[in-house]
């Protein structure tokens, strides 16, 4: 079945738009703008078994924005595992935690989601040159999604972005820029150069496909547990798209009567060296004010001023979430934890969502009986330069020289 794609609405003063026209943000007030879907006939013709379609995201394809199969640019994203801790939950009192395991999708991030989804519908809108600014993942998933496409690359990074992204964009032939600041800095820098040369800005929120495919992660998350959401949702937040993307997924699926109207705690997860969206949460506001001389480890937490703010705090109110804040040594300290309990080696946004879940858990925010997801957003072998590690040299001649204190 093709897609049921019907327009686009934005998401603040609700005029709609055509949907088959290259669009970014609403012209009227220059929001975000969502894609909507003819949820009373997908009502009628689905139903939510989807066992016998490949396990990837594209799985739930009627509730996707590209409209003939042959648009779709996929390298097997999405599907990915919903890890049942053995130890870490227990060492916290939790028999019902989980990690969703986002670092085996294709480049190692979640970031394959939204692109193959913003790629796809490019390429089926004849879009034929793009450009994003990246704190590094986004730059080498788009790369990858745009070279299987067939599109113009540009990616714009702070100079001081993982090393591995950096390779990652530039083997897959994107033109790789190198900005001396922040990703608000490159973006600025995209925004500017746009309109002159022909690009079609993928900055996050800026256009509207993005989302749709973070929203799959939503889909994902009811299907694995047999279409009843967990009661807590831990989530690392730079711009927000996963978060944002869930919600809407969720909403979605109560239109098709698949879920009933409960929704999971929805907890953003910050650096304490970038924490906008912290900051606006415990002040009351509806919108953030820019973060000066953002700095932390996670580079995917850097981001001093979330366009989408004003939708990341409306669900976490409506939700009866909260926002926290975590240190750079407790993302460090719970990289080696994880890794330590579980075999999991993860991103340092993933270990933030832990040590945010530690401190919840101590103070009494979250109940024991609990299913809290806890989020690991990519994989840590692309952050090896993070984490220091001790070796025991052996001399091959003599093996018996081993230490095995």
């Amino acid at each position: 079945m093709r897609t049921l794609l019907d327009h686009l609405q934005c998401t603040a003063c609700g005029r709609r738009f055509n949907v088959d026209q290259v669009r970014t943000v609403c012209p009227e007030c220059g929001k975000v703008l969502f894609a909507r879907y003819d949820l009373a006939t997908a009502r009628k013709s689905l139903t939510r078994d989807f066992s016998h379609r490949p396990p990837t995201m594209w799985r739930y394809r009627e509730l996707m924005p590209v409209r003939e199969e042959p648009n779709i640019v996929s390298l097997g994203e999405g599907m990915t595992p919903l890890l049942p801790t053995v130890r870490l939950g227990r060492a916290h009192g939790f028999d019902h935690l989980f990690i969703k395991d986002e670092g085996l999708n294709p480049t190692g991030t979640f970031k394959a989601r939204g692109m193959s989804a913003a790629v796809s519908r490019a390429k089926e809108l004849g879009v034929r040159s793009i450009a994003v600014p990246s704190a590094g993942n986004a730059a080498g998933a788009l790369a990858a999604y745009g070279a299987a496409a067939g599109i113009e690359m540009s990616v714009f990074m702070p100079a001081d972005a993982p090393e591995i992204n950096k390779v990652e964009s530039a083997i897959c032939c994107a033109r790789v820029y190198l900005v001396d600041g922040l990703i608000s800095d490159a973006a600025k820098i995209v925004q500017q150069g746009g309109p002159r040369r022909g690009w079609l800005d993928l900055s996050t929120f800026k256009e509207p496909y993005r989302v749709e495919g973070k929203k799959t992660m939503g889909f994902e998350l009811a299907e694995q547990f047999d279409w009843q959401l967990p009661d807590v949702i831990i989530y690392p937040t730079g711009g927000g798209t996963g978060m944002i993307g869930m919600w809407k997924a969720f909403d979605e699926l109560e239109q098709l009567g698949w879920i009933g109207n409960e929704r999971p705690r929805m907890i953003s997860v910050q650096a304490a060296g970038c924490a906008p969206i912290v900051r606006a949460w415990q002040e009351g506001k509806s919108e953030s004010e820019a973060w000066h001389e953002a700095r932390t480890i996670a580079a995917g937490l850097r981001v001093p001023h979330p366009f989408a703010d004003y939708l990341i705090l409306q669900i976490i109110r409506k939700s009866g979430g909260a926002a926290i804040a975590v240190t750079d040594d407790e993302i460090l300290q719970c990289m080696r934890e994880m890794a330590r309990s579980e075999g999991l080696f993860v991103c340092p946004e993933g270990a933030a969502t832990f040590a945010a879940f530690k401190l919840l858990a101590a103070r009494g925010d979250l109940h024991p009986e609990q299913r809290v997801v806890v989020f690991n957003t990519g994989s840590g072998l692309k952050y090896g330069e993070l984490v220091k590690a001790e070796f025991r040299r052996l001399n091959p001649s003599d093996p018996l020289s081993l230490d095995i204190a």
